[in-house]
């Protein structure tokens, strides 16, 4: 069996604080982590390809989210990829599609929550200091609204965790217990 973590949560959740602390966690129980992170991906892009608008930054959303798992494909079964991202930007039949071409059979998804105000206000401090190519601060507005009714996808076990907190130090041990035995789910070679 593959397995994969999907680290889940509006923009501004604090998802990227939450995988970091994660891969460390999993690294340290020698379990071979991957982290893949959406925005890591399409700023590669931005650079390369250029920035443009809205709807330009939502075509190389859906080309980094693609070439995150078609990476995964080729992995080794020993590898667990921790993919951080906002994955409710399409529906949850597109990631479905995405985890089948990458082999995927078991997933944990990590959803932090984080209440709206915190979510617009992290978006409005960070939009000055962010990568040309993400959209500006006034999408603070609209992320409040999503922030608001955003819900995690539940295509496996799912473990919340608060954004506004410092990351929980038995995460990595939770995702493990989530994933269950099989080693291959675990990041281990099975023999």
């Amino acid at each position: 069996m593959r397995a994969a973590v999907l680290v889940n949560g509006v923009p501004a959740s604090g998802k990227s604080t939450i995988a970091d602390a994660l891969v460390g966690g999993l690294t340290s129980r020698g379990i071979a982590a991957v982290p893949l992170s959406l925005d890591m991906v399409k700023e590669g892009l931005f650079a390369h390809i250029g920035t443009g608008d809205r709807t330009h930054n939502r075509m190389l959303g859906r080309a980094s989210y693609e070439a995150i798992f078609n990476s995964i494909a080729g992995f080794s079964d020993r590898l667990l990829p921790v993919v951080d991202a906002w994955h409710g930007f399409q529906p949850v039949e597109v990631l479905q599609g995405h985890l089948q071409r990458a082999r995927i059979d078991r997933t944990v998804e990590v959803w932090v929550a984080v209440p709206p105000q915190v979510a617009a206000a992290r978006y409005r401090a960070r939009a000055a200091t962010r990568r040309a190519g993400h959209p500006p601060g006034s999408y603070a507005d609209e992320l409040f609204d999503l922030a608001g009714r955003a819900r995690p996808f539940g295509l496996g076990p799912v473990i919340e965790v608060d954004g506004t907190a410092a990351p929980d130090p038995d995460l990595a041990a939770r995702v493990l217990e989530a994933l269950g035995p099989d080693p291959q789910a675990r990041g281990e070679q099975s023999h």
